[in-house]
Parts: structure tokens; sequence; C-alpha cells
């Protein structure tokens, strides 16, 4: 087929942004339930630990469609896997809202993923396919609010959902969108046609290797920590899995003339480093987003509402720095708008890595602001350079897995927040817990003040609650300096990232794809 048309129709339009809605959808229900957790364990009679696999089961099947998705889309076509994922992806949300076990909701959940999974790499491949030269920037600054964007409001939504209906509506919210999208791109766009011959050279042995692979290392990243890692005989055995699957998998991959994931992309320098910024970018737009609602909510005590009024600032500098980012790949060089992103991010954790057991929302906004500036000017151009550089028929293919490398970083990055989040806490208890002994005469003082203020409450209790409000102050001050820690080491990730981009090569100016229509 020729090129992509120079101009598209008022409902090729539509189709398309209705596929950026179902991405978005996608994207928001990794996050969503974060805020939320605690009503639907009681909705469902589980316990802490139980309930966790609600994110977890989501996860692990999502990972293991995203790097599927470029061989689905050539067999039943770029739309058929779009409608289909869109559908499932609604039919599951709404079972998701009538699940009264954990069992169900497990279940259900993990159907949610691994179907709705497609729609992410689906829509980066389409932008690719679609939108060729100038106008690939331009749509690049939609795609890219959008995905920055989901995470950033997924708990304040949820949290407010919960609040203001039930937790159900976390999930009932999803149904008339993704009717809506199914029906708008299954109508309105038709991008490539089907290659059913793909059927015959379907790798079964693949799949199940890589499911093993990627399942196995997303569940051990998640509940590592929780579980003393290899201590533990579950994560051990997975952790082993992972190993030997993943071998088997790439030796699969590898040698196959029609693989099911073809990891030939990564011959492509800008791709390979692209990915690799993918992983880093992935590593701080989940960690930041993880890290700091979680100070909010332990340390200064907010509620839903007031995390997302302090995190809402970030969002709206993603949407003030979109249209200069997208202006600015037009006449600046991508690896050094790529640099000076990594460069704002690291600093805006870095400044963000000074918190107290004040800070709110005041304190925090310019780090906050700054963070969300940043994020368009790493987003653009390391799409433009790792998948403005695919031939137009590696693209589904390459998609894949460059969204995979950003959850992965995104899995990877937690797994190593909570594990040093857990180390350092340690540490820092011990450290100041030998301050406020009996041998320091400014500790002893300030206790028996405590004591004073809380003997005409309290009688001959005072003592005791003094005791234990100690306790609490230093493990809040642990906390903080423990999630100080851990940002700087996010800024400190960023910053060695920099020079890596002077390894990208500039991209030639974009072709249409052959296939589009």
């Amino acid at each position: 087929m020729g090129p992509a048309p120079a101009t598209l129709s008022w409902r090729e339009w539509l189709g398309f942004m209705s596929m950026v809605v179902g991405m978005f959808m996608a994207i928001l229900d990794i996050q969503i339930v974060s805020a939320s957790i605690s009503e639907i364990q009681a909705g469902l009679a589980a316990s802490a630990d139980e309930v966790a696999w609600v994110q977890t089961s989501y996860l692990v099947a999502e990972i293991i469609m995203i790097p599927l998705s470029g061989w689905l889309s050539r067999l039943l076509s770029t739309r058929l896997l779009f409608v289909f994922s869109a559908l499932g992806f609604t039919l599951f949300s709404f079972l998701c809202a009538t699940a009264s076990t954990l069992g169900e909701m497990v279940i259900y959940r993990a159907a949610q993923g691994f179907i709705g999974g497609a729609m992410i790499p689906t829509v980066f491949a389409t932008s690719f396919m679609l939108f060729p030269g100038p106008r690939r920037a331009q749509i690049s600054v939609l795609i890219g609010l959008t995905a920055t964007l989901a995470p950033t409001v997924g708990p304040t939504l949820g949290g407010w959902l919960t609040q203001a209906l039930s937790w159900h509506w976390l999930f009932l919210i999803n149904v008339p969108f993704g009717l809506m999208c199914a029906a708008s791109v299954g109508s309105f766009l038709h991008i490539d046609k089907p290659d059913w011959s793909l059927r015959r050279s379907f790798d079964a042995i693949g799949l199940i290797l890589m499911a093993a692979f990627l399942g196995s290392l997303e569940y051990v990243l998640e509940e590592g920590e929780r579980n003393d890692w290899l201590n533990d005989d579950t994560i051990a055995t997975l952790a082993t899995i992972t190993l030997v699957s993943g071998v088997l998998f790439f030796w699969r991959m590898l040698t196959r003339p029609d693989p099911l994931v073809d990891l030939r992309a990564f011959r492509n320098i800008n791709f390979t480093f692209g990915s690799l910024f993918s992983l880093v970018i992935g590593v701080g737009l989940y960690g930041s987003v993880y890290v700091v609602p979680i100070f909010l909510a332990r340390v200064r005590n907010f509620d839903s509402l007031e995390i997302g009024q302090t995190m809402f600032v970030t969002g709206l500098a993603m949407f003030a720095s979109a249209p200069i980012a997208g202006r600015l790949t037009k006449v600046v060089d991508l690896r050094h708008m790529l640099a000076f992103g990594l460069v704002t991010f690291g600093v805006s954790v870095w400044w963000l890595a000074h918190l107290t057991n004040q800070s709110s929302f005041w304190e925090m906004l310019a780090p906050q602001g700054l963070r969300g500036f940043s994020m368009m000017f790493l987003f653009l151009p390391v799409n433009q350079l790792s998948l403005g550089t695919m031939a137009p028929h590696q693209i589904k293919n390459a998609s894949g897995l460059y969204n995979l490398m950003r959850n992965l970083g995104g899995a990877f990055g937690l797994a190593l927040i909570n594990t040093i989040a857990t180390m350092r806490s340690a540490a820092h208890s011990q450290h100041l817990s030998e301050q406020v002994s009996w041998a320091r005469p400014a500790a002893v003082k300030m206790l028996a003040n405590m004591t004073a203020a809380f003997t005409p409450g309290l009688g001959a209790e005072a003592g005791t609650a003094a005791l234990k409000r100690m306790s609490l102050l230093v493990h809040r001050e642990a906390l903080v300096l423990t999630y100080n820690d851990v940002l700087l080491l996010m800024a400190g990730l960023f910053f060695v990232a920099v020079p890596l981009t002077f390894l990208l090569a500039k991209p030639a100016p974009a072709q249409g794809p052959s296939e589009a229509h």
C-alpha cells in the first residue's frame, strides 16, 4: 500500500483519539486501585497480603501481553486487535466490579490486564504508521501526555471514586469508555490488513517460555521485598523459573526464522539505547508516583484527596510543557533535548529529596512542577529516537518491546525502592534511637516535658505514653530520611544516564509507512 495520507478524515481522527483513550484506561488501571486497596480488602474479606494480588495479577498478565501484541497485530490487523482488546478489557472491568471473593477478583484482574495490555503498544505503533514526518512530533505530544498523566492521576482518581461512590466504580468507570473506544476504532480506523498466514507459524512453546519468564520475573519483583527475597521458597522457585525460561526464551527467539517476538530489533543501536532510556524513565515515572504519595500518607497522614491535590501540580506542569516540547522537537537535536530532560528530571527529584516532617503542598510545589515539566522532554525525544529509526515493518514488534521496557523499569524501580527503603529505614531507626538514649540530656529533658504534658489527662500512664510518643517520633524521622535517600538514588540514576545520550544516532527524516492507508 501507499504512504500515509497527507491529512486524516474526521473519522480517522476520531478512531485514533479513541485508541488514545483506550491506552489511557489501560495505563490508569495499573495505579487506580492503589489508593483504595484497603476498601477492596474489606469488600473481599481478604488479608493485607492476599489483597496485593489484586495489583500483582494485573501487572503480571499485562507484561506478558505487551510483547505478544506485535505478532497479534500482524495476524489480526491493528484495528481488530485493538477492538478485541478494548472489548475484553471492558468485559473483565465489569466482572471485577461484580467480584465477591478474592479468587474471582484475581482471575478477572489477570484477564483484564492480559487482554487490555494490547492497547498500549498498539497506539504507539499506530502513531508511527499513521503520522509520518513533522506530524509525528505533534501526535507524540498527545501520547506522551497520556502515558505520563495516567499513572500520575490514577491514585487520585481512584481515591475520589471510592470516597464519592464505592470501590466498584474503579472498574465500572471503564465500561462506557471501553465500549465507545471499541465501536469508534472498529468503525472508523482502517490501518492495515490481517495476515492470517501467520497462524501456521504460531510458536506455542515460545509463548509458554515468554509467559513463564515475564510472569515469574514480574512476580519476583513485585513480591520479593515483602517476602524476604530468596529466603522465601516461592520467590526462590520463581526466580529459578525466571532464569531458566529466560535463557530458553531468548535462545528460541534468536534462532527461529519466524520468532513470536523479534529480538533482532535490538540490532538497531538507537532502539537498544532508547529501550534502556525507556526503562530508566519507567523507574522515575512509577517510582516518583509511588514514593511521594506514600510519604504524604505515612509521614503527613494525608488522605487520598489531599495527596491528589499535592500531586496535581505535576499534571498541570506536563500540560504546560507539552506545546513547548512539541515545538522544540522540530528545531532542536533530539539527543540534546533528551539530555536536558534527564538532567531536569534528576534535578527535580534531587530538589524533592529534602523532605521534612512538615513538607506539604507549598514546600513541594516547585520540585513537583519541575518534575512534571521535564516529563515531556523525556518522552517525546526518546520515542522518536528509538522507534523513529525502525523500518515500517518492524514498528509493531518494536513498539511492544519498547513499552515492555518501560513497564519493567517500573517493576525494577519499585522493587529496588522497597528494598532500599527497608534497609535504610532500619539503619536510620537504629541511629536515631541511639540519639534519644538515657545518656542524652536533651532526650531526657524532652521525655520529661512530654510526660508532664500527658500527666493531667493520663496520670500514672503519662510516662508510658511519653515513651510511645518518643518512639513514634523516631520512626517518623527515620521514614523522612529513608524517602530522601530513595529520591537521591533515583536522581543519581538519571544523572548517570545523561552521557548515554551521546551514543545515540540522530534519526533520519521519517518516511510514510508502506502498509498504512
